[in-house]
Formats: structure tokens, sequence, C-alpha cells
């Protein structure tokens, strides 16, 4: 989720004639990495404390659960990751200015919100918002200017469609968890919509990125980048097929395939935006 559209980003402005700046790439792709790592390690050891990690879990193995670390073990790692994450964020700051900043402190704050604080966001419906914001569009936009020096409306489409993968994978975690959710006192967007309308959306978000490549194909008059909806339809489709026929443990494979399918979205429009 968070190397796709850093990919897709330098991806646009690469094939627009901008020259590659390989060390800004880099440390883009690695703070990228950092502030996602850093979320994950702060939710698992917030989920563990506030008591939603249970022994009925179906979701996969959590370290602060399964006692490979204890909760301050696991919360000084998540700060130690944030710490990296602001070290090369610095770099890009003084190579993007202010703008980047922006970008940058906004992401930590989501980053920490998403678990922290007495209302975080990963116990309410704005969870798919806030991931196709800040995987999607801050990320393949900062990208972008990073690489460019200057924004584009480009960069919006991608963006969407980027963060729209991306919070396919949010959905179906939370749809997987819905019994679990509601014992524990969580209303997020799959609860709201309830399975159907979650199976729905799913759908909706892997689909209508699709539209992308096509669109891209039909304004640039190459066809090349087209094929990215073309290798990646049967796989879409096919994860959209499980997702609806699976329950509890059996989705956490469709899961980690949608995370990969969102990866392989991203490389394969980078790469053809390139030739």
């Amino acid at each position: 989720m968070a190397v796709a559209p850093v990919f897709v980003g330098a991806g646009i402005a690469w094939g627009e004639g901008v020259a590659p700046r390989w060390l800004v790439f880099a440390l883009t792709l690695a703070c990228a990495v950092l502030i996602q790592v850093g979320t994950n390690l702060l939710n698992d050891v917030s989920d563990f404390e506030r008591g939603n990690d249970r022994a009925d879990r179906v979701g996969p193995t959590r370290i602060t659960a399964a006692g490979w670390a204890t909760p301050s073990e696991v919360r000084t790692a998540a700060l130690v990751v944030f710490g990296l994450a602001l070290l090369g964020g610095a770099v890009l700051v003084w190579q993007g200015g202010l703008a980047i900043l922006a970008v940058g402190l906004l992401s930590l704050l989501f980053a920490w919100g998403y678990s922290g604080g007495s209302s975080p966001v990963s116990h309410g419906p704005w969870g798919e918002v806030c991931v196709l914001l800040f995987f999607g569009l801050a990320a393949v936009g900062g990208t972008y200017y990073l690489q460019a020096g200057a924004w584009s409306l480009a960069t919006l489409p991608a963006g969407l469609a980027m963060g729209s993968m991306a919070s396919a994978v949010l959905l179906l975690n939370n749809y997987r968890d819905l019994a679990a959710d509601a014992a524990a006192g969580r209303r997020t967007l799959a609860a709201v919509l309830g399975p159907a309308g979650a199976r729905w959306l799913y759908a909706m978000l892997l689909l209508l990125p699709l539209a992308l490549p096509l669109w891209l194909a039909l304004r640039t008059g190459s066809g090349l980048v087209a094929v990215t909806t073309l290798v990646m339809a049967p796989l879409v489709l096919s994860l959209i097929v499980r997702m609806g026929r699976r329950q509890g443990t059996a989705l956490n494979p469709v899961l980690g395939q949608t995370a990969l399918s969102q990866l392989a979205f991203g490389l394969l429009l980078a790469g053809t935006l390139l030739l």
C-alpha cells in the first residue's frame, strides 16, 4: 500500500520527461514504508491494550497479542520507526519545501490518529476515506511534486485509483472482523454498510481503478497503458468472487492478494507510462 503510489507518482513525472531524482525517490519510498510500518506497530499495541485482539481473533497473528514483544517494546519500536521517517522526511522537506512539510506532518498525524487517542480513526467509519487520501492522493501527488517540483492535476485520477485499491484492503480487513469489532464496540465502515454493502463497495473500489489505464490510453494516444487493465481485470474479478464466498480466516489469503493486486497495478501502470 505504501510502495505502489510512490512508483505511480514517479512514473507519471518521468513519463512526462522529468529527469529522475533517484536519491529523492529512494527517500520518498523509504519514508512511505516507514510511516506504514509505524502505523501498523501502533495499531498492533493499541488493539491489544484496548482488548480488541482476543483469543478468537481471525486475522493474522499480532506481535503484542502473541507475546513476541511487550506493549512497551512495540510502542518504542513504533517511535523509532517514526523517528527514522522524520529524519528522511527532513531531507525531503529540504528538497520540496513547505508543501512537503505539510504532507509529511499530516501523514504522521494520521498515522498516530489511526490507532491513538480517545477516538481512533480505526474504530469509526472514516478509515477508508483517510486511506484514500494518504495512500492515494497525498502519496501520488507528493511523489510527483518531489520529482517535478510542481503539482499536477494529472496525479488526481492516479491518486484516486491507488487510494481506492488501498481502501479495498482496509475494507476487507474490517469485513473479516465484523463480529469481533462488534463485540469490541468498533463501528467501522463495513459495520455501517453491513455485509452485503461491504461486498458491493469492495467490488467498486477494485473495479473503478481499472478505468484509469483505459482513460490514459485515450488521452495519450498510446494503447500500451491499457495493458494494465487487461492484465489486472481477471485478478480483480477473482478477488471479488472469492471475497463474497469466504468468511473468517479463509479471507486472510484474499486480504494479502488484494494488497498485492494494488502493488501489481501500480508497478504495471508506472511501467507502461514510462514506455
